[in-house]
């Protein structure tokens, strides 16, 4: 069986993000597994180049896991033939600039998301890559969830008759800091270094929304500074200047209403971490992750509203499990695949740069409309 080497700068890869789930469960599952079987019965074989600004991590990084380069130079990187793919997993702020050279260098391109802080840095980018010709894709990790997966084959065989409404529930208690270390970087709460979850978030939702239920029209969203002070890795206080709640309210196509909570400051009591409900004429879903429960017209309770006497119906109880009749792979190792595999020639991949630039822009006019307490329409982009 032929094998085919593919050359791939890793930048960000120390982070908890870039090390889980794109190096480790990724591009090293993809290698320890034999590599990404083509048409033609060809091994593309992934070859990561470790590129980060601390030494010391990229060597330790490196030696935990078997892989052979790594290098604090990037423009040096970039400068080998040898090596076509650029990823980046390292801060939104920087990553224009780095996509720019990379694809000024003739490497195709593939990154986390949001891909910029600003819609026009976004469509830049989108417009550089095509005058390329180079490839390019922007990481949608949820739309492989086993979940959401669940949740698009009900929709597919008309399990929700005419779909009215999706309700989104995100977000967890992420520590301040001071008595307990914060799980999330302390970036992610200064606007001035590109964080906020609005930013972060209204990317998810509008690849969730478009690909799930219908293209989001307009936008309602109301933002919150909820904790205004916390503190960083070494201990010290900051203030937080970056929304750590979202409110959102979407019009999709087909008369569809969404609305999402994300929240870095709320105590979990669900299922999951992230929970939609989708409510339609004929039946409603609820999925987390991995799991997905139904209930459908005629196994619905009609419930009566009398407060004066316990509630005599258990709400929980009438729903079904969707069954796991499919094998679910790790969700970011699956678009890996998908976007090596069109990087080699064979087959699309829609999940490109104007994809990513399309989250931008929800979540730009998502901080507009918060800014200006309306609802504001969300135009279709043109290249």
């Amino acid at each position: 069986m032929a094998e085919k080497r593919i050359g791939i700068i890793m930048n960000g890869v120390t982070g908890r993000m870039g090390t889980n789930q794109h190096l480790v469960r990724s591009i090293l599952a993809i290698r320890d597994a034999g590599g990404v079987a083509l048409a033609d019965g060809t091994r593309l074989m992934p070859d990561p180049l470790l590129i980060g600004r601390n030494a010391d991590k990229l060597e330790r990084l490196a030696k935990a896991h078997g892989v052979a380069r790594w290098s604090t130079d990037l423009d040096q990187a970039l400068g080998k033939r040898g090596d076509t793919v650029f990823f980046d997993a390292a801060s939104t702020q920087l990553r224009p600039k780095l996509l720019h050279k990379a694809i000024a260098a003739g490497k195709h391109v593939y990154c986390e998301k949001p891909v910029a802080t600003s819609l026009a840095q976004a469509m830049e980018l989108v417009r550089a890559a095509n005058k390329a010709g180079v490839k390019h894709g922007v990481v949608q990790d949820k739309l492989w969830l086993p979940g959401l997966l669940k949740l698009a084959m009900l929709r597919d065989t008309g399990f929700f008759g005419r779909i009215l409404s999706v309700r989104g529930e995100f977000g967890y208690w992420v520590f301040e800091g001071d008595w307990q270390p914060a799980q999330r970087p302390s970036w992610n709460y200064r606007t001035e270094d590109g964080g906020g979850i609005i930013l972060d978030m209204l990317c998810h939702w509008r690849y969730v929304l478009d690909n799930l239920f219908g293209d989001v029209k307009a936008v309602s969203c109301l933002g919150a500074t909820h904790i205004p002070t916390r503190w960083d890795e070494n201990g010290k206080k900051y203030k937080a200047t970056s929304d750590d709640a979202a409110y959102a309210t979407f019009e999709l196509a087909g008369d569809v209403i969404a609305h999402f909570n994300s929240s870095w400051c709320v105590r979990v009591r669900r299922d999951d971490l992230l929970t939609l409900q989708v409510d339609g004429t004929h039946g409603s879903a609820v999925a987390g992750l991995r799991g997905c429960r139904t209930q459908s017209r005629v196994n619905t309770p009609k419930p009566v509203w009398n407060p004066d006497i316990p509630q005599p119906i258990d709400f929980y109880a009438g729903w079904q499990e969707v069954p796991d009749n499919a094998y679910y792979d790790n969700a970011f190792k699956v678009q890996w695949e998908l976007f090596l595999k069109h990087v080699a020639g064979e087959g699309e991949f829609r999940w490109g740069l104007l994809e990513g630039a399309k989250g931008v822009q929800l979540a730009e006019l998502g901080l507009k409309s918060w800014k200006e307490r309306k609802w504001l329409d969300v135009p279709a982009l043109k290249v």
